[in-house]
């Protein structure tokens, strides 16, 4: 049921219970300085420091950001090392539990039962859960990741346990009438991986289902960091207030989802036009770093604070004008690997549904970078692997777009300095086989071993990932030798189980793609969605 009150205090950030009073930090100066101008030719080597200047410089003006020590950021490997990790931190949990996901699997009992034993054990903790609405009511009434929530509310009671689910204002009316719930998803969703408690949060790309914890490759970093861990989870509590509140129900689906009085915004369902005005002032001033609310909780000295971590979003449907901060990022990163003293630095990029926004696409071909590497999913390693109906045809509308990447590397005679690998470990739906799902981006500098460079979080970096979706991520810039060696590790197990594809692989007839699924894609670009 979806009921809808008027909001008295649109634009207003609820002060949650859970939260301390914000006070912006100090400015906290950089090590990274620039190198002298006209230094001459022959001059020695930048020092790292000089390298990573030109970056940091532009992304302190998009970003807000934390100056914290590279040990502070744990670098994850495995689907069951992630799920070990969470549900131990969910035990010794003392104060709050936030989770950011796009869902939670309809038959995730064990992750729940973790959460319950926590909130028995502490009167105090509080839980705050946000998913997207599409994706977690998608099977309702059957049960759903709403109807395997609402429970926790009833025994715990909604001044300890929160559960919102966002709702995209791009599908109303008709258009929600009529498309299809297995595809209603490409007009927009709320697609953050937040997963905090106490003080410290993990960013990840994966979401809270059984696939995720056990066979589904994905990155997980954990930041050990009071003020990384409010900054996100602030940012949830703003999303959350442009959601809609979960309540356990009698009904065949054993939920309803109301629309509070005190969110900052009217139902999107009902005056998307308005819902996106009042989110632009909710959310703009929480992006930027002007305006950011940054605590300043971190005990360790200046001197051993050698890495920055940019914190990123992307809530472009929810921003007019789009002031995101992810999209521009990463785009700086780019541009400045053109330029020629980055002529020995390297990249690898990668993401699940390898589909880049052209942008990307373009800066990416355009870097003096070489030895770089691009990683996506094999068709056998895509989550859509034989799915049902249209969902059933993305697996070779990735591989479409895949080729088209390759063709481009062709034309731009970039063969020699860039290769796109699949991932494959077995085949989906046969036993041992796995999916892939991993995205992100590492930049290794001239002269260095491992990445100083990375981007973690949601983001798919594609067109929808820029247009449709709530997206969050953190751009780590670092000198700390151990966490560059984790990231460079990271990149390196990541392409254990993938394979160079060629021009010549993609013209062989089992790789061929049907008219048919160019016929899909083109009807979803037409009808306003996005792979």
């Amino acid at each position: 049921m979806l009921a809808r009150t008027v909001s008295r205090c649109a634009g207003r950030l609820r002060t949650p219970a859970l939260r301390p009073v914000l006070r912006l930090a100090k400015p906290h100066c950089r090590r990274f300085s620039m190198p002298a101008p006209g230094a001459p030719s022959g001059s020695p080597p930048m020092s790292s420091a000089g390298m990573l200047a030109p970056f940091v410089g532009e992304l302190d003006r998009i970003a807000p950001s934390f100056k914290i020590n590279g040990s502070q950021i744990q670098v994850l490997q495995s689907p069951a090392e992630f799920y070990e990790t969470l549900k131990d931190r969910i035990r010794n949990a003392e104060r709050r539990i936030f989770l950011s996901t796009l869902y939670i699997g309809k038959s995730e009992k064990e992750l729940i039962a973790t959460l319950q034993q926590a909130l028995r054990a502490k009167p105090e903790l509080k839980l705050s859960i946000l998913t997207d609405a599409l994706r977690g009511t998608r099977e309702a009434p059957d049960p759903s990741c709403a109807s395997l929530l609402a429970p926790l509310i009833a025994e715990f009671g909604p001044d300890r346990v929160e559960i919102r689910m966002y709702h995209t204002p791009n599908l109303t009316g008709l258009r929600k009438k009529h498309i299809p719930k297995r595809i209603n998803e490409g007009w927009g969703l709320q697609h953050m991986k937040l997963y905090g408690v106490d003080d410290e949060v993990i960013l990840s790309g994966a979401n809270l289902s059984g696939d995720y914890f056990t066979d589904r490759q994905d990155r997980y970093h954990l930041f050990s960091s009071k003020d990384i861990t409010e900054y996100f989870a602030n940012l949830q509590d703003a999303v959350s207030s442009l959601s809609f509140l979960v309540r356990p129900s009698n009904s065949p689906a054993g939920f309803e989802m109301v629309w509070p009085e005190d969110n900052a915004a009217p139902s999107p369902l009902e005056d998307p036009s308005h819902f996106v005005k009042e989110s632009t002032g909710l959310l703009a001033g929480l992006i930027s770093p002007k305006t950011a609310p940054l605590t300043s909780h971190e005990s360790t000295s200046p001197q051993k604070k050698d890495t920055s971590v940019y914190m990123l979003a992307q809530f472009s449907q929810l921003l007019s004008p789009d002031t995101s901060t992810e999209l521009p990022a990463v785009t700086h990163v780019l541009k400045t690997l053109s330029l020629p003293q980055y002529a020995k630095s390297s990249w690898t990029f990668t993401a699940g549904y390898f589909n880049p926004a052209p942008s990307l696409t373009k800066l990416l071909l355009s870097t003096q970078s070489h030895g770089n590497t691009v990683i996506t999913a094999s068709p056998f390693a895509n989550g859509f692997y034989q799915s049902p109906g249209v969902s059933g045809l993305l697996p070779d509308a990735y591989t479409l777009l895949a080729r088209r990447f390759v063709r481009a590397v062709h034309e731009h005679k970039l063969e020699a300095s860039t290769v796109l690998r699949e991932w494959r470990k077995g085949t989906v739906g046969e036993p041992g086989g796995w999916t892939y799902h991993a995205k992100g981006l590492w930049v290794t500098l001239p002269g260095d071993a491992d990445p100083s460079i990375s981007v973690i979080g949601s983001s798919n970096y594609t067109r929808r990932s820029y247009s449709l979706d709530l997206e969050a991520n953190a751009l780590i810039v670092t000198e700390n030798q151990e966490l560059k060696k984790q990231l460079g590790q990271e990149q390196q197990w990541l392409q254990e189980h993938t394979s160079i594809v060629t021009r010549d692989d993609f013209a062989k007839p089992e790789r061929r793609v049907g008219l048919k699924v160019r016929v899909a894609m083109a009807i979803v670009r037409l009808t306003g969605g996005a792979l």
